[in-house]
């Protein structure tokens, strides 16, 4: 939190009250629109896995696992050019 409200100029708390406002106004966009795109950062995607039957791998007892909503990512074109130039040093 302390690197966020370094870079924004802010306090810790604004900075806390950002990442707040972000989650919740992510978490309505996936729900309503089933998907967000942040411009060269990445697309998040909302989907459901399906119920489907699980295993123990302790024991090998088979259970039912419920069906779930999850979220994926995919990188942009931007983020990922500046995570292989970073690497690249």
């Amino acid at each position: 939190m302390k690197t966020l409200a370094d870079k924004l100029s802010v306090t810790q708390v604004e900075a806390m009250r950002f990442i707040q406002a972000w989650e919740e106004t992510t978490t309505e966009a996936l729900e309503s629109d089933g998907s967000l795109m942040l411009l060269g950062f990445g697309t998040f995607s909302a989907w459901e896995q399906s119920e489907r039957i699980g295993r123990n791998p302790k024991n090998g007892v088979a259970y039912m696992i419920r069906a779930r909503k999850s979220v994926k990512f995919k990188p942009g074109k931007l983020l990922l050019k500046r995570l292989n130039a970073s690497s690249s040093k």
